[in-house]
């Protein structure tokens, strides 16, 4: 049964990605241009589609709490464990916002998801080049300060279920700096669900939005210092509670 449905998802992805990617051209040109506020929603609706339709392939038992935490308007930062790459499609299934994240370089070569990167909000960084990886970043922040919300996942990497790792040192540059509304999110079970076998399997899965912190509210010293602590604690106490 799990190959079955690892094989569904595959189908339902590459078919929304073949009808995407021609309906995407003008949107691609209004990005360019900078005329992108009113193509944002509809890109995100038909992303949230996408995620919820495979959501509901894997059988999934899903526990969604603290929507009522994320504002509906205003620049946002999310700020989550990685358990696995599931976790990008519950938060554009259940965040309820159109958000960007910063991708690693190499997914710009993956045909198709390399321009839903783009179309949603998302930047590519090269770790490699602290000058890029730099510039990167400042768009990220470019675009909280506009009113978009932005994914980070601190921890670098994904856990793959075991635990939450440390917070890596500047992750937390796209909050800081843009001293957006940060609201925590707290990720169980997603790596049950593919990557522990490599085949879909049914498993309960549960995310939580915390309640905001506002970095602004803090001195320039607690930021830099504590910040970090204060949302890695409240996440893994989220954690321990699910």
């Amino acid at each position: 049964m799990g190959l079955v449905k690892t094989i569904a998802i595959f189908i339902v992805t590459v078919f929304v990605l073949l009808i995407f990617i021609p309906v995407a051209i003008p949107f691609f040109i209004l990005r360019l241009i900078g005329l992108n506020q009113s193509m944002d929603f509809f890109l995100y609706k038909l992303a949230q589609s996408w995620a919820r339709i495979v959501i509901v392939i894997t059988g999934c038992s899903m526990t969604v709490t603290g929507r009522e935490n994320i504002p509906k308007e205003g620049g946002i930062c999310f700020v989550s464990n990685h358990v696995g790459i599931f976790d990008v499609i519950l938060a554009v299934a259940y965040s309820g916002r159109p958000f960007g994240f910063i991708a690693k370089k190499e997914l710009l070569l993956v045909p198709g998801i390399n321009l839903w990167i783009f179309l949603l909000g998302g930047f590519f960084i090269d770790r490699k080049k602290p000058r890029k990886a730099l510039k990167t970043i400042n768009q990220g922040i470019k675009r909280i300060n506009a009113g978009g919300a932005m994914l980070i996942f601190p921890e670098g990497t994904r856990s793959r279920g075991s635990g939450i790792g440390p917070f890596l040192p500047g992750a937390l540059k796209l909050a800081t700096h843009s001293k957006a509304l940060i609201i925590p999110m707290a990720i169980s079970g997603s790596y049950d669900v593919f990557e522990k076998t490599y085949r879909v399997i049914a498993s309960p899965v549960s995310i939580t939005f915390l309640s905001p912190v506002n970095p602004a509210e803090m001195s320039p010293q607690d930021r830099k210092t504590l910040l970090a602590e204060k949302l890695r604690t409240s996440i893994a106490e989220t954690l321990n509670q699910q």
